[in-house]
């Protein structure tokens, strides 16, 4: 049942889910080999029906959430409650090698990077994954707040940090053509000259995805 119940998660099928959970209700706390929960698989996936549901049933049954399911979700309450408990906590690793503050980022709200933050949260720290990158670097890639990377930046995020491949962080914003956060970087320092390990710069990626816009003022930056 468990390789279904994923590939039901990772579909979208709510009606399905809510019928298997209602057979089963013992799959509210299924996880993953690596550990990864359901509510956390349906927060990768995209599937936010899916994750209202899960978030539902598991509060109607009262079934804590973990430093990992807080994080994603943005429940800066339930973090401030495991991280008062349990301080190390903020330096866990998840199953599939992220930190909570890498979920937060990633995922959930600048109150949760803020709430992790201010309990010892390290803003440098390097996914044990293929990835290999630090939250900003997940900021960049999925959450896109500008809050929330102003936030890792105030902390001391370093805005030239590479992950796996030699991407920096402003590669994230040429690819999604997000100027905005372009300039949140290099108003922090961020160079955009810097090239990955297959010889790009953020100005060639924009240009790369059809972004000539946002390619022409990266290349203007390194004349400036």
């Amino acid at each position: 049942m468990s390789q279904q119940f994923l590939k039901l998660i990772q579909r979208g099928a709510t009606a399905e889910i809510a019928d298997a959970v209602a057979a089963d209700p013992s799959l509210l706390s299924w996880r993953d080999p690596q550990g990864v929960s359901a509510l956390t698989w349906s927060i990768y996936s995209g599937q936010l029906l899916v994750r209202d549901y899960l978030l539902a049933e598991k509060s109607r049954i009262g079934e804590l959430l973990d430093i990992f399911e807080a994080s994603a979700v943005g429940d800066a309450l339930t973090l401030r409650q495991i991280l008062n408990e349990t301080p190390q906590a903020a330096h866990d690793l998840s199953g599939d090698g992220w930190t909570p503050l890498h979920l937060a980022a990633a995922f959930g709200a600048p109150e949760a990077v803020r709430v992790l933050l201010e309990n010892g949260a390290q803003v440098d720290a390097v996914s044990k994954n293929p990835q290999t990158n630090q939250p900003l670097h997940a900021a960049l890639a999925l959450g896109r707040n500008p809050e929330t990377i102003e936030l890792l930046l105030a902390a001391g995020a370093n805005p030239n940090a590479r992950q796996t491949g030699g991407f920096t962080p402003i590669f994230s914003a040429a690819a999604a053509n997000r100027r905005d956060l372009a300039e949140i970087l290099i108003a922090n320092g961020a160079d955009a000259a810097i090239q990955n390990d297959f010889g790009q710069s953020a100005a060639g990626f924009a240009r790369e995805r059809n972004h000539p816009e946002l390619a022409d003022w990266l290349e203007s930056l390194k004349s400036s």
